[in-house]
């Protein structure tokens, strides 16, 4: 079973209970791309959605939450929502990590780039620690540069 599901249909089914948790130390950009690749691995997608771990202590959560339906950019009422989220969710020693996937192929585009935005907002209002935002398409796992952010106007 693979570690992630691909169909509405399959995110019901649960792997083996007997299997040890994937919890690897996380204390850098390339440890997160690492956990990405491997959680989303194999690439591949049919819908656009935002996926969010939660690390404590510089290993993650043996769980991850997917938030379907996620092909449009995100409007102000979504960073709030997620402010929300995170202001419930947030405390010490708590960092939360964010992915976006869709299906295609390049570099991070308008919307992907919008949906990393909106996740920094999220967590500058809610005062969680956000780690770098990054994409998963159906030829690779990247990162989401706050630099990149910072030079687009929003």
């Amino acid at each position: 079973m693979e570690s992630r599901s691909r169909t509405r249909g399959e995110r019901g089914i649960v792997g083996d209970m007997t299997e040890e948790p994937f919890r690897p130390l996380v204390r850098t950009q390339s440890d997160l791309e690492q956990l990405w690749r491997r959680l989303m691995s194999p690439l591949g997608f049919s819908s656009h959605s935002v996926w969010m771990i939660v690390i404590d202590d510089d290993r993650p959560v043996p769980q991850i939450m997917e938030i379907v339906e996620a092909a449009e950019a995100p409007g102000e009422e979504d960073a709030v929502a997620f402010a929300r989220v995170l202001e419930h969710l947030a405390q010490p020693g708590l960092r939360f990590a964010f992915l976006r996937s869709r299906p295609g192929g390049g570099r991070a585009d308008s919307c992907d780039r919008a949906w990393a935005r909106a996740l920094h907002e999220a967590g500058r209002r809610s005062g969680a620690a956000i780690d770098v935002v990054h994409l998963a398409h159906d030829h690779d796992v990247l990162p989401i540069a706050v630099d990149d952010l910072l030079a687009e106007p929003a």
